[in-house]
């Protein structure tokens, strides 16, 4: 392998953090890239400055600018700092919690974090210990604070550790605050963050805060006469190492769950994520632990949670008797159907209802909604769009529940984000609610498809890296754009939806009509006259662009189901043929 020439603006970087303000032990690993032959980690460390996005930070640990390290962190939350008191300048006194999860050195950027807040005269509420994203949240509301960080990277590798930003409503920054952050995070350099405030502006959350979100995680219950005939329901949870490993089984405890069934080796707090190459619940190498210890105990349900315990994954047995990992999407259509049906079941349904769900999540969800008299709102990939669209709502209509196929579902508003918490709770009620009507969640799963239509979906994608793959994904966008498809599978295109224009096509009466959102992305849908829908989007934060797959078909009755299933794989298949994957 040839080994790469060292830009001299690269070294240039690297010697100002050789002189400027940085701590000794840095200066040393810095050292140690410029004298290495193989410039390689020096420029990866180096090329370019680690981005505060619309979501926060998000990188591999250790020295230099396109890394995570107390630097980045701390001019994160210099320019978060400096922007919350121009806004909040006002009020006395500007507070903020500070959460983390169980990744390596998730404990000092916390720390680091607080210190640089507290030295801004901001009054900071830090965990004592690991809690999960969506305890934060509601942290930020039930205190009346007007922010809120937590250090995690979600279910990355092991390498990663990222920042999370929140609004004073508990959710992640949306416009304009996420711009106007970033742009002062831009102007903050290494002199100007106040590292070492004074320890007595930092509040120390612990029990207490834990009981009070519990409470609130336990109101998601529809059903507890059910749980209480139901107790004795097997379910087996994992946290993968992560942050649920306490408050999930809690939470599952204060329902009424009394068989809960760990998984003792990922009850293991661990950065690492010893049991896993990734800890992602999407994965099935990821569930495999808990699917063995469920088929040793002939578990009714399987549970996982990722490291921050936002998403949820699950597995239930098929009609085989067969251990399955349920998709994002049909997480969404179980919860969703439960709660309309049980909302209506005991009166609860006012007429003032909605649901939200992604455009990239399964249409079916809509299809719930709307056979049952429930408004429901499109938003774009990402939970703070949920979140937005239930801020603007508050006092005027209900929330009842929210997903997205990428496993994250939000049951409550007491939340503003995904919360794996309050989901697991309620998914082990819906379970108990199943079998206490003599079916399965995989039986419920089939009637949901008999009375809605059945939907297979599929993510593919397209990884391009470096420059030459950005150039090469920002061309696909264009060729699809200039030559979208005349067909998929065989049916004809009828509706293209480009939400770069925010304009919806009708191909069959050249009608034009805006598409309702309020910003514009890089988004393309592509709709046929038999269901099909097609999503293509370049990934905001890694090299690849992915398509969304959803085929429709109908499913008369159970015993159809394996052909049905078949017959829409095959079906998938031709889509992405004629999308030339």
């Amino acid at each position: 392998m040839k080994i790469p020439e060292t830009p001299d603006e690269i070294l240039q970087k690297a010697n100002e953090w050789l002189t400027g303000n940085y701590d000794i032990k840095t200066k040393a690993e810095v050292r140690q890239l410029i004298d290495n032959k193989d410039s390689t980690a020096l420029i990866d460390a180096f090329y370019r400055d680690l981005e505060f996005g619309t979501g926060g930070l998000r990188g591999i640990m250790g020295v230099g600018t396109n890394r995570m390290n107390i630097y980045t962190v701390g001019a994160a939350t210099q320019g978060l700092s400096n922007y919350l008191k121009t806004v909040f300048a006002g009020l006395p006194q500007i507070g903020v919690a500070i959460g983390y999860d169980c990744r390596n050195n998730s404990r000092l950027f916390a720390e680091t974090a607080a210190g640089i807040f507290s030295a801004n005269g901001i009054k900071v509420y830090l965990f004592e210990d690991l809690r999960p994203t969506p305890e934060l949240s509601f942290v930020i509301r039930e205190l009346g604070l007007q922010s809120g960080i937590i250090l995690t990277a979600s279910h990355n590798p092991k390498e990663y550790n990222g920042y999370k930003a929140y609004w004073d409503d508990g959710s992640q920054l949306v416009e304009p605050h996420d711009v106007n952050v970033i742009n002062e995070v831009l102007k903050v350099k290494v002199d100007d963050i106040q590292f070492n405030g004074p320890k007595e502006n930092i509040t120390i959350m612990g029990a207490e805060m834990d009981e009070k979100f519990l409470q609130k995680v336990v109101s998601v219950s529809l059903s507890p006469d059910v749980i209480k005939r139901q107790k004795d329901l097997k379910i087996v949870y994992t946290p993968i190492h992560g942050t649920g490993v306490k408050l999930i089984p809690m939470a599952l405890a204060k329902m009424g769950f009394e068989n809960v069934i760990h998984i003792p080796e990922q009850d293991v707090v661990s950065g690492d994520f010893p049991t896993v190459i990734s800890p992602n619940p999407e994965e099935p190498a990821a569930m495999a632990l808990a699917i063995k210890k469920a088929i040793e105990v002939d578990a009714d349900l399987v549970m996982a949670s990722d490291p921050d315990a936002d998403r949820l994954g699950i597995a239930v047995k098929n009609d085989k008797g067969e251990f399955i990992l349920v998709n994002g999407n049909q997480t969404v259509l179980i919860f969703l159907y439960y709660i309309i049906t049980k909302r209506k079941e005991l009166g609860l349904l006012k007429g003032n209802e909605y649901i939200v769900k992604t455009i990239v999540t399964s249409e079916l969800a809509g299809e719930i909604a709307r056979k049952n008299g429930v408004e429901y709102y499109d938003v774009y990939t990402g939970f703070k769009y949920i979140a937005e669209v239930i801020r603007e709502n508050e006092g005027i209509k209900t929330y009842i529940g929210g997903g997205e196929e990428s496993f994250g579902f939000l049951p409550a508003d007491f939340v503003r984000d995904k919360d794996a918490v309050s989901s697991c709770a309620l998914m082990a009620e819906i379970a108990a609610w199943a079998k206490d009507n003599g079916r399965s969640l995989f039986e419920m799963l089939q009637e949901i498809y008999i009375t809605y239509g059945y939907s297979k979906e599929k993510m593919k994608y397209v990884v391009r890296k470096g420059k030459s793959g950005a150039e090469e994904i920002e061309q696909m966008m264009v060729n699809f754009r200039n030559s979208p498809p005349k067909q998929l599978a065989g049916s004809e295109l009828c509706i293209i939806k480009d939400y770069e224009t925010l304009i919806e096509r009708n191909l069959i009466t050249g009608e034009e009509r805006p598409i309702n959102q309020k910003i514009t992305a890089n988004v393309l849908q592509f709709f046929t006259l038999d269901g099909t829908k097609v999503s293509v989007r370049p990934s905001g934060t890694e090299p690849k662009i992915k398509f969304y797959i959803e085929v429709k078909d109908k499913l008369a009755s159970s015993d159809q189901y394996d052909e049905t299933d078949n017959k829409t794989n095959q079906k998938v298949d031709r889509v992405m043929v004629d999308l030339g994957l």
